[in-house]
């Protein structure tokens, strides 16, 4: 393999794990509202 292939797969997993960090970040945000509207319901 040459060195294009190293320097394309860091990309891919540098790309990859920051879109997984913003949709897990998005879901617990999400998470967090239906919380806080829940207790103000109370």
């Amino acid at each position: 393999m040459t060195q294009w292939h190293y320097v394309v797969m860091a990309y891919a997993l540098g790309i990859g794990g920051s879109i997984g960090l913003i949709g897990y970040c998005w879901m617990a945000l999400k998470r967090a509202e239906a919380r806080l509207d829940a207790l103000k319901r109370k």
